[in-house]
């Protein structure tokens, strides 16, 4: 019996392109060159009101990932809880923090500067003190740019500066904002981290519009995001339709790692660099440098 012929489909030399967890075509990005030059630094602050959202890990991964590039880097903690600050190993007792430099006890921020085990990563400490900040500081004068006048004087000596907030929008945040060139939002891939970005997004448009109109969005970065789960994918989906471009390709998947790390006080791209989890934050600072946000 004859076999009946099939039509094969034409081949157009073409192949589709591999798509990334947002949808779009993956991209590679290349090895940033490196600088001739330090300073001045680009002011970012890491900023989402809701808490448990990879702010802290975004920031010190991010950092380091950034000082193996060659950037100098000055890792800011601007939360009561001090994460950052034990995330990096830095101790935080009976030491000076960034709450002395507000508060203006101290007025030279290189005496609260702290080096990290990370070659070109440095950080300002904080611990639970900084909670009394915004009591102290609510009668200041310009109190929404006592951080702008704080890093004036250590700003020419690093190309990039991170601000780790605290999970909330009250003066401590606006300050950061105030003082910033920009801003990353971690946003956690599930549904009540995405209600509050829309609220967040307007606290910097105000900023923007009353005391800082040079602040941007940097953009969106995905955090825990789990592709094994319909849930997550249908969250990217959605900020990705909502705010597009504004949205990173580079995506931080769940991993146990990530605790891991922090036990060990050291950043992902040091305690796991083969980790995929170090490959994405790697990914994440070429893309930020390829974007312009970060020289």
């Amino acid at each position: 019996m004859a076999r009946t012929k099939v039509d094969e489909p034409e081949l157009t030399g073409l192949e589709a392109p591999v798509l990334g967890p947002t949808g779009r075509p993956r991209t590679e990005f290349p090895e940033p060159k490196p600088l001739k030059a330090h300073g001045p630094a680009r002011i970012i602050s890491l900023c989402n009101q809701k808490g448990g959202v990879g702010k802290t890990t975004t920031t010190i991964s991010l950092g380091a990932a950034l000082a193996e590039y060659g950037r100098r880097v000055l890792a800011i903690d601007f939360d009561p809880q001090g994460a950052l600050s034990a995330g990096l190993g830095v101790a935080t007792h009976d030491t000076l923090t960034i709450y002395d430099l507000l508060l203006g006890t101290v007025k030279d921020a290189h005496q609260v500067i702290r080096p990290t085990s990370t070659p070109g990563l440095d950080v300002i400490p904080a611990n639970i003190d900084l909670s009394a900040a915004e009591v102290h500081l609510v009668n200041e004068v310009a109190r929404e740019q006592i951080l702008s006048r704080v890093l004036r004087n250590v700003a020419q000596e690093y190309d990039v500066i991170l601000v780790d907030c605290q999970p909330s929008l009250g003066l401590l945040t606006v300050n950061a904002l105030t003082a910033s060139h920009g801003v990353l939002i971690p946003l956690e891939c599930e549904y009540f981290a995405l209600r509050g970005v829309a609220l967040l997004i307007e606290t910097i448009d105000k900023v923007r519009d009353r005391l800082n109109p040079a602040i941007m969005l940097d953009g969106i970065v995905a955090t825990m995001y789990d592709s094994r789960t319909l849930h997550a994918r249908e969250v990217l989906q959605r900020v990705v339709d909502q705010f597009g471009d504004n949205v990173l390709e580079s995506v931080i998947s769940r991993t146990v790692k990530f605790p891991d790390a922090s036990v060990a006080a050291a950043p992902i791209t040091q305690f796991a660099p083969e980790h995929p989890a170090a490959k994405a934050y790697q990914q994440l600072a070429r893309e930020l440098i390829h974007r312009g946000a970060i020289a």
